[in-house]
């Protein structure tokens, strides 16, 4: 089976993008800081490239989570892989995320963080897909809503593959030539 990549969104787009976030954040937390938390692995190239366009003081921290179930179908059962190393309380606290799918690991996070007595919590997804939501998720910042479609680039990938594009792509399948 051959892969290619089909570009859905460029690297100019996202670049863009991810700056009019910046300057969105920057806008709502004026005189204020901000506490990122980046969801691994497939947000970091993306909180990275957004704290550098924040003009409000920011600290961040990384979470992973990983969610069972088969290879297409989230079980809705989430396990924490890695947690957080800073408290959350009384901060301004914005989760990053690369695509919101279903929702039900964000939901499950959302609540857990609210738990631990954010002054704020917001979410930041570089992607949503909407069309798969299972979980109603309130997305604060969206960078792109995309068609129900599997993306690779900026983060995001195929079996470990495809993170470092400067883009968001559209992988497509197609049988070998014989």
């Amino acid at each position: 089976m051959t892969e290619t990549i089909r570009v859905l969104l460029s690297e100019d787009e996202v670049n863009r993008r991810i700056s009019e976030i910046g300057a969105q954040i920057s806008a709502d937390y004026a005189g204020q800081s901000v506490h990122l938390v980046c969801v691994l692995k497939g947000a970091a190239m993306f909180m990275c490239e957004l704290a550098k366009r924040i003009t409000v003081p920011v600290t961040f921290d990384f979470m992973s989570a990983s969610s069972y179930g088969s290879s297409t179908e989230s079980s809705g059962v989430v396990r924490i892989v890695k947690d957080l190393d800073e408290p959350l309380r009384d901060r301004n606290v914005i989760i990053v995320e690369d695509i919101i799918d279903s929702g039900r690991t964000m939901a499950y996070l959302m609540k857990i963080f609210q738990d631990r007595g954010p002054k704020s919590l917001r979410l930041c997804a570089l992607l949503d897909k909407p069309d798969r939501r299972v979980t109603e998720v309130k997305t604060d910042y969206t960078g792109f809503n995309i068609p129900d479609q599997f993306v690779v680039g900026y983060g995001l990938d195929y079996d470990q593959r495809y993170r470092s594009l400067p883009y968001i792509g559209v992988i497509e399948f197609g049988e070998e030539d014989a």
